[in-house]
């Protein structure tokens, strides 16, 4: 018998995600709630470097199978490639534990599927860890939203900006392949696309997109393997030197040598095969129409949002990054048509992204949080924002407007469309 009532998880992937959220802070943070029993990655170097700084003293799996059988985890949390990620959630339930997974949920409509299959058959629970939901701002906005202060929301403008750090970095791993991630419309943007699903409650129906590679790739102006190696490094401004970051150095240097993966391959590789500009106009179920873009090599690093209603609007803009100093707090501006202007001010709070990596781990852990906003977010949320970003990368490819029933068909399977949040 087990003489402790916590949740006993594994955690599967061991790169920089992974060992951070998912292993040392929540090891620090959640002991009274959850157990690190195990860890597992194709690569047994990175997963005991990340061992190392986690600081637990547990067993080394590189056949995920093998853990489920010793192991028996309560919980499973993924932090793999996304493309892998429908593979372990299914195995992980049929041998009874629940999942926590990385965004996005998976990459491709049958992928999707055969994740709703295995939770409807199980019976187990899949959360989909979209922090974003839980940052004050954004809860801040979906108070108001509700309210109805602007009445209903006719339209949104919603514009993401990654900066030459961030953004970049996308192009140096595995995500810059659309194989591994879908492109940046479904790794990156599944958080906005949920954002835009969970405030307007609604589903994405109809999508039309542009998207290019204008900066990245073969576009660059030099070409090299990676950034340790490259004659270009004392002239290329996206020279990265990840021995300047000791736990980026342990974790992908000396691993690489096992499986060939460097964490600083360079951004101008000609097999890039991911946009690194996109824009996407998405009609809403509900009528609503959304102008959304997403920009990789930016001077600056937040977002843009605007919802404009019937009796108003509400407007953010928040800062993540820039060369200049912004208060510790976000302005959100509320504009009715007939009547004051409305300031209000959400201070930052402590942890990854102003507080709601702490709130997401929370919510999903611990006993007590009440739900109110509907922020914790399941398979049917994960399925839609990868959904409404294959249909993006989709019309990107072939001018044409694309509808979300009809890339997600009628094959007699779960009716996802029909099934309410």
């Amino acid at each position: 018998m087990r003489s402790s009532s916590k949740k006993r998880y594994a955690l599967v992937g061991t790169g920089n995600r992974g060992a951070t959220m998912w292993g040392k802070e929540l090891v620090e943070g959640w002991s009274d709630e959850v157990e690190l029993v195990a860890v597992c990655d194709l690569n047994a170097m990175r997963a005991k470097r990340a061992l190392e700084y986690i600081g637990a003293s547990v067993p080394v799996y590189t056949d995920f199978d093998a853990l489920l059988r010793t192991e028996k985890p309560d919980l499973v949390i993924v932090c793999t490639r996304d493309s892998t990620h429908d593979d372990l959630i299914v195995k992980a339930m049929e041998a009874g534990a629940n999942v926590i997974s990385e965004k996005p949920m998976t990459t491709t409509v049958d992928k999707i599927k055969r994740i709703l299959d295995v939770e409807a058959r199980t019976g187990k629970r899949l959360d989909i860890s979209f922090n974003y939901r839980f940052a004050p701002t954004s809860a801040k906005i979906k108070e108001l939203i509700n309210s109805g202060v602007i009445g209903d929301v006719t339209s949104v403008d919603f514009h993401w900006y990654l900066d030459t750090s961030h953004g970049a970095d996308y192009f140096r791993r595995w995500h810059a392949f659309t194989e591994n991630s879908g492109s940046l419309f479904v790794h990156k943007a599944t958080h906005h696309f949920d954002l835009l699903n969970w405030y307007l409650d609604s589903d994405p129906e109809t999508v039309a997109a542009f998207a290019d590679l204008k900066h990245y790739g073969r576009k660059g102006p030099f070409r090299g393997e990676r950034c340790r190696t490259c004659r270009y490094k004392d002239e290329c401004n996206y020279y990265l030197d990840i021995s300047a970051t000791p736990l980026l150095e342990s974790l992908y240097e000396d691993p690489s040598t096992v499986d060939g993966y460097v964490r600083d391959a360079c951004v101008f590789r000609e097999d890039i095969d991911i946009p690194d500009t996109m824009v996407a106009s998405i009609r809403y179920r509900n009528g609503v129409n959304v102008s959304y873009s997403l920009n990789t090599y930016m001077p600056i690093e937040g977002h843009h949002i605007a919802f404009n209603g019937h009796k108003g609007r509400i407007e953010l803009r928040q800062y993540e990054k820039q060369k200049w100093t912004t208060p510790p707090a976000d302005e959100i501006v509320v504009m009715k048509n007939f009547g004051d202007v409305e300031r209000i001010w959400v201070p930052h709070s402590s942890g990854g992204h102003y507080g709601g990596d702490d709130r997401l781990r929370d919510m999903l852990l611990r006993s007590g949080p009440n739900d109110e906003l509907k922020q914790r977010a399941g398979s049917r949320a994960g399925a839609m924002s990868v959904l409404c970003g294959i249909a993006a990368l989709q019309s990107s490819r072939t001018g044409q407007q694309v509808s979300v029933a009809d890339i997600w068909g009628a094959d007699g399977g779960l009716n996802l469309l029909e099934l309410r949040p």
